[in-house]
């Protein structure tokens, strides 16, 4: 297709698929924007994201919107709150999922991206949202995608557009496709703490070790 285009690049295991599909369907990646919103593993996404880009010689941004991690003043942002830990057999409830609720996140990094698209006369803006989550997190799903891209229809004057790829898509799928295209699990980072190596104990971890152990 050959379409100038931006993705959300987290540095995790959804974004870094989306990115290889884009690039395997023949999108040109013109730039990809991290966010540090002031999350416990700002600087591990920020270094996985920037692995990926340094690879593939895409543009690379950190958008800093710290405030929104104060904002929201959650167990996801706060380092005085223990995040939620589970089993490897557990369910995830919605209590959980609201431990790390971000106000509008989702929202907020797509139009950021599109007045950059816009700008940048990019066409797309590439997401890593999967099914699974969205049961618990509203805005990875279709429906917000749907939404979201009707929005922009009016937002932007170039009608700028979000695709993702593994928007339907459960972890075990999306890992499926990652290890079909040859993409290194190990240089990302798929934990809800920043430190040296995963916790094993969160919900974005779990999700992870369900279908594969980390190395």
């Amino acid at each position: 297709m050959n379409s100038k285009s931006i993705i959300l690049l987290s540095g995790g295991l959804d974004s870094a698929v989306s990115l290889f599909l884009a690039l395997k369907k023949k999108h040109r990646i013109n730039l990809a924007l991290t966010f540090d919103y002031g999350q416990k593993s700002a600087a591990q996404e920020i270094k996985s994201a920037r692995h990926l880009c340094r690879q593939y010689k895409i543009k690379h941004q950190v958008i800093n919107l710290r405030w929104l991690g104060k904002l929201a003043n959650n167990a996801l942002t706060n380092k005085n709150k223990s995040l939620p830990s589970f089993s490897p057999l557990s369910s995830f409830p919605l209590s959980s999922s609201r431990a790390v609720w971000i106000p509008n996140r989702n929202a907020l990094f797509i139009n950021i991206a599109a007045s950059y698209a816009e700008a940048l006369k990019c066409q797309y803006i590439f997401t890593g949202f999967n099914k699974e989550e969205a049961r618990n997190f509203p805005d990875n799903s279709i429906a917000f995608i749907n939404a979201a891209n009707k929005a922009l229809k009016y937002s932007t004057l170039s009608k700028v557009k979000i695709i993702s790829f593994t928007a339907g898509m459960d972890k075990k799928q999306i890992i499926r496709q990652a290890q079909a295209l040859n993409l290194d699990l190990n240089k990302l980072w798929s934990c809800y703490e920043g430190k040296r190596k995963p916790c094993g104990k969160c919900e974005s971890c779990l999700r992870r070790l369900k279908v594969i152990p980390y190395s």
